[in-house]
C-alpha cells in the first residue's frame, strides 16, 4: 500500500511538472506567432501609429515576463484571461464550445469500445481465414488514410453526391440535429478502431490457444462462453491501455474534425482565435487541452499499473 501511494505521489509530481512545462511552452509558442491581435484589428493596410496605440491599449507592449506572470497568477485564481478581440472572458469561449466537443467525443468513445472489440473477436474466430484477412486488410488500409483526407472523401460521397448526410454542421445545432455528427464521428473512429481491434484480435488469438481455454473446453463449456467469458477478459489488457491513450489522441483529432465539418466546438474556437491572433483565447484553450492530456496520460499509467503491476514496481 505504501509503495502504491509512493508511486501515485511520484506520478502526481510528474504531472505537476508537465503542467508547468505545458504552460511555459504554450506562452513561448504563442509569443512566437507572427503578428498579433493589434495587427489583425488594424486592417489590411495598417498604420504603424494606429497599431502602436492598439497594442498599448491591449497591454501588448508590456514585457513578456510581466504578462506571463499576470497570466499564471490569473490561472491560479481560475481566470484564463480576456479576449483581445471581443473582450469576452476566455472561460466564456470554453463554456460556449465545450458542449459540442464533449458530445462529439462522448459519441466516439461510446461506439469505439463495442465496434473495436466486436471486430477483433470476429477476426480472431478463424485465424487466417477469409474474415480475418478481410478485417486485417481493411483496418490496415483505413489506418493509413489521414483523418482530413478521409473526412473530405466521406463528406463528398455521402454529403454532396448521395445526399444521405449533412456534409457540414454549418447553421445546425448538434444537440437538436445529431445527423451532423455522423460523419465527424466516423472520421474520429477510423484510426482508433483499426488499432484497438487489431490488439483485441492478437490478444484473442493468444488467449484462445492458452491452457485455461483448453481446460474450459474439456469441461464442456460452449465456444461462445469460452470466447466471451474466459478469453476476452485476458485479451483486453493491451487494448485497455491503448484506449486510454486514444482519449489523448482524440484532442488533436477533434480539432481537425471540427474544423473540417465546421462543428461549433472548442477546436473551431481555437482555430478562429489563431487566425485573429487572439492570444489569451489561444493560450487558454491550449492550456485546457494540455491539462487534459496530462490527466489522460496519468490515467493511462494507472491502467498500465493495474494490468502490469510487476513492471511498474520494477520501474
Amino acid at each position: 500500500m505504501t509503495l502504491h501511494l509512493s508511486w501515485i505521489g511520484r506520478r502526481l509530481l510528474l504531472g505537476l511538472g508537465q503542467t508547468a512545462a505545458v504552460v511555459l511552452l504554450i506562452f513561448v509558442l504563442t509569443e512566437a506567432l507572427p503578428g498579433d491581435a493589434a495587427v489583425a484589428l488594424a486592417g489590411e493596410q495598417p498604420d504603424p501609429e494606429r497599431i502602436a496605440r492598439i497594442r498599448e491599449a491591449m497591454g501588448l507592449d508590456r514585457p513578456a515576463a510581466e504578462r506571463l506572470l499576470d497570466w499564471v497568477t490569473g490561472m491560479l485564481h481560475g481566470d484564463l484571461g480576456t479576449s483581445l478581440v471581443t473582450g469576452r472572458p476566455v472561460t466564456g469561449y470554453l463554456s460556449a464550445g465545450i458542449g459540442p466537443t464533449l458530445l462529439l467525443a462522448a459519441a466516439t468513445l461510446a461506439l469505439l469500445v463495442p465496434v473495436s472489440v466486436g471486430l477483433g473477436v470476429l477476426a480472431a474466430r478463424r485465424e487466417g481465414g477469409l474474415l480475418d484477412r478481410t478485417v486485417s486488410a481493411l483496418t490496415l488500409a483505413v489506418h493509413a488514410v489521414p483523418e482530413f483526407a478521409l473526412g473530405v472523401l466521406l463528406a463528398t460521397l455521402f454529403g454532396l453526391w448521395l445526399g444521405w448526410l449533412p456534409p457540414t454542421a454549418v447553421g445546425a445545432d448538434p444537440f437538436t440535429r445529431p445527423a451532423v455528427l455522423v460523419l465527424p464521428v466516423v472520421v474520429l473512429l477510423s484510426r482508433p478502431v483499426c488499432t484497438i481491434s487489431r490488439l483485441v484480435r492478437a490478444g484473442m488469438v493468444e488467449a484462445m490457444a492458452s491452457p485455461y481455454v483448453a481446460q474450459a473446453r474439456r469441461y464442456g463449456i460452449s465456444g461462445r462462453r469460452t470466447r466471451w467469458a474466459h478469453a476476452l477478459p485476458n485479451a483486453l489488457a493491451p487494448a485497455t491501455q491503448q484506449l486510454a491513450r486514444t482519449c489523448d489522441w482524440l484532442l488533436g483529432g477533434v480539432i481537425v474534425v471540427e474544423a473540417l465539418f465546421v462543428v461549433p466546438g472548442l477546436g473551431t474556437v481555437l482555430i478562429e482565435a489563431v487566425a485573429a491572433r487572439d492570444l489569451p483565447v489561444v493560450q487558454g484553450m491550449a492550456v485546457v487541452f494540455g491539462l487534459v492530456t496530462v490527466l489522460v496520460n496519468l490515467a493511462a499509467d494507472l491502467v498500465a499499473r493495474r494490468f502490469a503491476p510487476r513492471a511498474e514496481v520494477a520501474a
